[in-house]
């Protein structure tokens, strides 16, 4: 099973269209559960981290395989992340992601992490993110199966 946690709500239509067909996509290979948690939207970093460090905790139970989008942590191909998925859930047969608020992750939360994982040195907006990150794991689960889809 895949868990994404995501501090933050999407706004525009557009982007919760796209949501919507990643999860129907996903949904044929595997159980996937999106969690939005509601943004601190408080000017003080400190307060706003340790307010959406509680969020995820609640959500997180321990025994997840758990992977923190950091901006600090390492860029996988997409085939390189298709590999890191097929020997994780050798393992262990649940993977969290965590994409964090607007100050990114409360460094607790980052300790937890079994791998820091990176799309780029850049800052993208948060909700389109998670766009990305439901493309990238449908076509994990494409290559996985040797479908064409990517190229």
């Amino acid at each position: 099973m895949i868990k994404v946690i995501c501090i933050g709500k999407l706004k525009e239509n557009y982007l919760k269209e796209a949501e919507e067909e990643y999860l129907k996509r996903l949904k044929k290979y595997t159980n996937i559960e999106l969690i939005e948690l509601q943004d601190s939207n408080i000017d003080d970093e400190k307060i706003a981290l340790e307010k959406e460090k509680e969020l995820v905790e609640k959500q997180l139970t321990g025994k997840e395989y758990l992977v923190t989008l950091e901006i600090e942590g390492k860029e996988l191909s997409s085939i390189e992340l298709t590999e890191k998925l097929d020997k994780t859930f050798i393992t262990n047969s649940n993977i969290t992601f965590l994409i964090g608020g607007s100050y990114g992750i409360h460094p607790s939360i980052k300790e937890k992490s079994n791998f820091k994982l990176s799309f780029s040195k850049m800052t993208f907006p948060h909700q389109l993110f998670r766009i990305l990150l439901l493309e990238q794991l449908f076509r994990s689960y494409k290559i996985l199966n040797h479908e064409k889809y990517h190229k």
